[in-house]
């Protein structure tokens, strides 16, 4: 959570509203566990990361919906171990996020 304080704080300074995501669980294979955190801001700045890999956009994209919308809401990302595999994936795992507007 530190590392993105930096750009919060910026954000806030020039009156930008953000998302803050936050992984509340975490399952199978995966470099996220409950606590990670990211933001993105209302223009797609993205501060942090969650995962490192493929469902990051998908992470990015709720974050602006929910911006648009001003709804928080949770949200569950990824792929089974098998499944990841089956694609090419290094890992799997799924990881459930907490995605809510600030500003």
């Amino acid at each position: 959570m530190r590392d993105i304080l930096d750009d919060i704080d910026r954000w806030r300074d020039e009156g930008e509203r953000f998302a803050l995501v936050r992984v509340v669980a975490a399952e199978g294979s995966g470099p996220a566990g409950p606590g990670a955190a990211m933001a993105v801001s209302e223009r797609g700045e993205v501060s942090g990361s969650l995962t490192g890999g493929c469902v990051e956009g998908a992470v990015v994209a709720a974050a602006l919906e929910v911006l648009a919308s001003g709804l928080p809401r949770l949200c569950t990302f990824g792929y089974s171990d098998e499944d990841a595999f089956a694609v090419g994936l290094t890992c799997g795992g799924v990881i459930s996020v907490f995605v809510e507007p600030v500003g």
